[in-house]
């Protein structure tokens, strides 16, 4: 088993966010979502989480895909918010 191998799809794809699709991304995708395919080193973007992982899907339909809200600490936020 090589070190790639070792590795969960979620840390593949957040260390290819950080080391170079962060940069490539700039500050005008705040709020988008990103779905990365961490072996192929895809990604795409989009303004919803659905449509990130259709666009994943059809380059990719027999890989998984790890999705990543720009400027948030993640995709989807679960809970109810107070006031």
């Amino acid at each position: 088993m090589t070190i790639h191998e070792s590795k969960s799809l979620a840390e593949r794809a957040k260390a290819l966010y950080e080391d170079r699709i962060r940069k490539e991304l700039g500050l005008g995708n705040h709020g988008k979502y990103v779905a990365i395919e961490p072996d192929s080193r895809d990604y795409f973007v989009a303004e919803t989480f659905g449509e990130a992982i259709r666009s994943s899907r059809n380059m990719h339909p027999d890989k998984l895909a790890f999705v990543i809200r720009v400027g948030h600490e993640a995709a989807i936020h679960l809970g109810v918010m107070s006031s």
